[in-house]
């Protein structure tokens, strides 16, 4: 696809809105149609609300949303402002949404009243004021005395986005991701995909998420079409797929809950035809999991890898369907790797390395924290992912786990990640999630699993199932059955919550 020079991320709208008249930009929770002039409209009119509460260059927007029109329409009326957008999730606790405000410092704060009754509790309690406009129902909340960043004429120093990475324990952190950062995203994302304007997409990715937002500039760019879903749902998702959907991004977890729903409910697999490209990204693939969602889609599951600080995809397969790669691929645009194989958690002997990312993907930095934004560079500007990985002979990147999941458990180092994908190849498991315990002197193996309503498996099956497919010191001391884990908007377990979730059930 041909380069799109642009400076600010808007600008991908306003040529949508030139370029394509009349036709759908997105389907919101409603069923509500907006067309690409009708949304470029409703950002002129949120810039309007915004600077009528005294947001100007250089400031700070912390939009508590769930996936609607508002957070597209606010999003772009920021980067029209020259201000940065804090996307956070409506979910978020008020002690969490406290914390992100105080360190964020804005100079206002937009609640997407109309379709998020966590987002209305916040505003109620924060006696925020309704505002109604071309892009829905918001109650905005003007902060005095906020401190403005300088405003920067080049694509590559102005903040478009601000990201919390770390914001619910310890210090808030919050990934900084410029205009040209944003833009290269969206390219290296609609090119590896093949996104295209006859594209409908189905984005129940929270748009608070990166790959979300990222994903819905991809479409912007390509001047597709957008289902936005506030929240996933197996059924929706999978009604959708019956009607337009050609583009259907998703993490692993959303793939399973639909294919838990198709078993349950007895539906037959999917034939419509009309699904072009399937994509998961955020944990590595089971090859018996991937040959079934190839099979329920009839095409190739496409895997990534990604992450916060680099906007998100930086790595992409694109496969053939019954290729049994379980890789992250590729690096995707411009991106460039290596492993550092001195890192913790590396071990050299079978090449895993900790992965480090350079290129115009790459974050500014952290908000006003220099010393964290260091220590996550080297010295020649390759960023610090905390994920280790190998190369296959292909040169296509393996992930192996997170540096700081990683478990040693008798002097043995225990990855997580391959624990997660035995369990889950047992047709009763959903979702796994493996975490390490200090015990005597030693770590213990703790797992996790999500399983179906009525279902009659049990924790000494689930361990003699583990025990043929791990060696022993990879095998879980306990596993834990649920209905429910605690999980993220995208449906990621949260693996610092498991313990204090489930501790009646732990020895």
């Amino acid at each position: 696809m041909t380069e799109i020079v642009t400076d600010r991320v808007h600008d991908l709208l306003d040529r949508a809105a030139r370029d394509r008249g009349d036709a759908v930009a997105l389907v919101d929770f409603s069923s509500r149609h907006m067309s690409w002039p009708e949304l470029a409209t409703a950002s002129l009119e949120a810039a309007a609300a915004l600077t009528e509460a005294g947001v100007k260059g250089g400031d700070r927007v912390v939009l508590v949303f769930e996936n609607c029109a508002s957070v597209p329409a606010f999003f772009f009326a920021c980067s029209r402002l020259n201000a940065a957008a804090v996307v956070v999730n409506a979910r978020v606790s008020e002690a969490e949404l406290t914390r992100i405000v105080t360190h964020s410092d804005p100079s206002a704060l937009v609640f997407s009243t109309d379709v998020s009754d966590a987002a209305r509790a916040h505003a109620d309690r924060l006696a925020a004021q309704t505002v109604e406009g071309g892009f829905g129902t918001v109650a905005i909340l003007s902060r005095h005395g906020a401190t403005p960043d300088a405003v920067h004429s080049a694509a590559e120093e102005q903040v478009a986005l601000m990201l919390y990475t770390s914001g619910t324990t310890g210090a808030p952190k919050a990934a900084m991701l410029t205009h040209r950062n944003l833009v290269a995203a969206s390219q290296a994302t609609a090119d590896v995909r093949g996104i295209g304007a006859e594209d409908v997409c189905f984005l129940a990715l929270p748009l608070s998420h990166v790959f979300g937002l990222v994903t819905l500039l991809a479409v912007t760019r390509t001047q597709g079409r957008m289902r936005l879903e506030a929240r996933f749902q197996a059924e929706r998702l999978y009604e959708a797929l019956q009607q337009d959907v050609t583009f259907l991004p998703a993490v692993p977890q959303m793939h399973a809950h639909l294919f838990h729903y198709m078993r349950e409910n007895g539906k037959p697999q999917y034939s419509r035809g009309l699904l072009r490209t399937v994509s998961s990204g955020g944990a590595p693939l089971d090859p018996a999991w991937k040959r079934e969602a190839e099979a329920f889609y009839g095409l190739a599951l496409q895997n990534g890898y990604g992450l916060t600080e680099a906007a998100a995809g930086v790595c992409a397969t694109q496969n053939d369907i019954g290729d049994p790669d379980i890789s992250v691929g590729s690096p995707m645009g411009h991106c460039i790797l290596r492993l550092d194989m001195a890192a913790t958690g590396a071990n050299p002997e079978e090449q895993i390395g900790e992965i480090l990312v350079a290129g115009p993907q790459v974050m500014k930095g952290y908000f006003r924290d220099p010393e964290q934004t260091a220590r996550a560079f080297t010295e020649d500007g390759f960023f610090r992912t905390g994920d280790l990985g190998r190369y296959d002979d292909l040169g296509k990147l393996h992930i192996v786990g997170r540096s700081k999941e990683l478990i040693i458990r008798s002097g043995f180092n225990v990855y997580p990640v391959e624990i997660e994908a035995t369990l889950t190849d047992h047709p009763e498991v959903i979702v796994a999630g493996v975490i390490g315990r200090a015990v005597a002197g030693n770590e213990e193996v703790l797992a996790f699993v999500k399983v179906g309503a009525g279902s009659r498996v049990t924790e000494t099956e689930l361990k003699a199932f583990a025990a043929e497919r791990l060696a022993p010191y990879k095998r879980p001391s306990r596993i834990i059955l649920a209905e429910d884990l605690p999980a993220a908007p995208t449906g990621k377990i949260l693996k610092a919550k498991l313990i204090d979730t489930f501790a009646d059930q732990l020895d």
